[in-house]
């Protein structure tokens, strides 16, 4: 044994022409962690190597029926199998035996905390899938000396990866494919195996935590269009709702992932969310200034105005008002006859007659009063006048209102239609 051992920095093959064939599997039994920032996968694997060492054969008749002892691996060469993604220091617990068998057959069994380089897409985020690629091969070796490949099929290893992921966190197995080929690189090349981990994220937590508040929010700034804009400050209100989907964005950032080469739809999706928030802000300041600005100022209604929104888009959007019955108007030309000045004449008879003198009092006092009614005429017909004007700037602001509630509401439901039916598609492939 150990003539075996003083071998140890020699290929075991009794004609080094000969390569060595190395067979590799692996059971992936955890995702501990995706950083996207860094392009960084971090796995946990069961990796389980078998090669033909022709030096270390026997017959188990001659010794006492043993077909199978362990061996230091450090006792013993063993193929330099690395995988070309590996980014960081391997920190895995070391296996320091490994079992042979009589007929020659090494069997290292390692667990390994694999830390490596993957292209990860977030566009798609949180219901994004993850393709990572795990190339297993030889350092120094080229392929005259090792040849390696799969000791399981592509399919079993799946399936026992499956087994123990399933229940694993955040990320849940797809898939794991792969295929044996030839690395070239210059004069010399290697044998090589690539695997394809394909892994999908369980996007609940992030339904449950970002879309959903999101979209209660968005459906609070929908139903406040309800809110009558004459007799409530719905400005007041919607910049609260903003205010408050603001905060809610700082929260939640720490959930988003960040990289530097793209930005996640979900991103996209809160930025357009706040985009609508505010303007739906602009429209219901819009309104205001319609509904109070110029009905101060007690101007007509534009020609134009009437025309255009009154009667063309009022009947497109299917706005109806109830008229109120408009009280009888008072003119100014239903005047009652005032009683004049008294003549000369009739001073002089009033003054020999003394019951003619009480009726010219009584006469002076009628035409008094009736200058206070024409002043009280004016004024109630300067307010009904105030009040048409009023009324038929309010019927303009509620058409504009609600034609700019349905083009609200269209975007609304164009954008979330298309958001919707792509994230269906990331959660479905075909």
């Amino acid at each position: 044994m150990q003539a075996v051992f003083d071998l140890q920095a020699f290929r075991p093959v009794v004609n080094l022409s000969n390569p060595t064939v190395t067979n590799i599997s692996f059971t992936l039994y955890a995702v501990l962690g995706v950083n996207e920032k860094t392009q960084i996968l971090t796995t946990f694997l069961w990796l389980r190597l078998f090669w033909h060492h022709e030096f270390l054969v026997w017959d188990p008749d001659k010794c006492d029926g043993v077909s199978r002892i362990s061996l230091p691996v450090n006792k013993l060469w063993s193929p330099d199998i690395i995988i070309y993604e590996f980014v960081d220091d391997d920190v895995s617990q070391a296996c320091p035996y490994v079992y042979v068998n009589h007929t020659g057959h090494i069997r290292w069994d390692r667990m390994l905390r694999l830390v490596s380089a993957c292209n990860l897409e977030i566009f798609s985020f949180p219901f994004d899938v993850q393709n990572c690629t795990f190339t297993f091969g030889s350092y120094m070796h080229t392929i005259l000396d090792v040849r390696v490949s799969p000791a399981l099929t592509f399919k079993e290893m799946s399936g026992n990866s499956k087994r123990y992921l399933e229940a694993s966190g955040e990320w849940e197995l797809v898939d794991i494919l792969g295929e044996t080929s030839i690395l070239q690189f210059g004069i010399d090349e290697w044998d090589i195996i690539t695997f394809w981990v394909v892994i999908k994220r369980r996007p609940v937590l992030y339904v449950v935590n970002l879309l959903i508040p999101s979209s209660f929010l968005m459906l609070i700034d929908i139903l406040s269009f309800y809110l009558p804009p004459h007799s409530v400050d719905r400005a007041s209100f919607k910049m609260t709702l903003i205010l408050g989907y603001t905060v809610f964005l700082l929260i939640m950032n720490d959930l988003l992932p960040s990289t530097a080469n793209g930005t996640p739809i979900i991103g996209i999706y809160f930025s357009v969310c706040l985009a609508l928030m505010v303007i739906s802000l602009l429209e219901t300041v819009i309104i205001t200034n319609v509904l109070h600005n110029n009905s101060m100022k007690y101007q007509e209604v534009p020609r134009w105005v009437r025309l255009v929104v009154l009667k063309h888009i009022a009947n497109l959007i299917c706005y109806r008002w109830q008229e109120e019955p408009q009280p009888p108007s008072v003119t100014a030309g239903k005047t009652s006859e005032v009683p004049g000045p008294l003549t000369q004449s009739e001073s002089r008879i009033s003054a020999e007659n003394p019951i003619s003198n009480e009726g010219t009092a009584a006469m002076a006092e009628l035409q008094q009063i009736c200058h206070h009614l024409s002043e009280l005429r004016a004024h109630l017909s300067s307010m009904q006048k105030e009040s048409e004007l009023q009324e038929q700037w309010c019927h303009v602001g509620y058409v504009l209102d609600f034609l700019l509630f349905r083009i609200y509401l269209l975007l609304i439901s164009c954008y979330a239609l298309v958001i919707i039916t792509m994230w269906c598609i990331w959660i479905n492939p075909v």
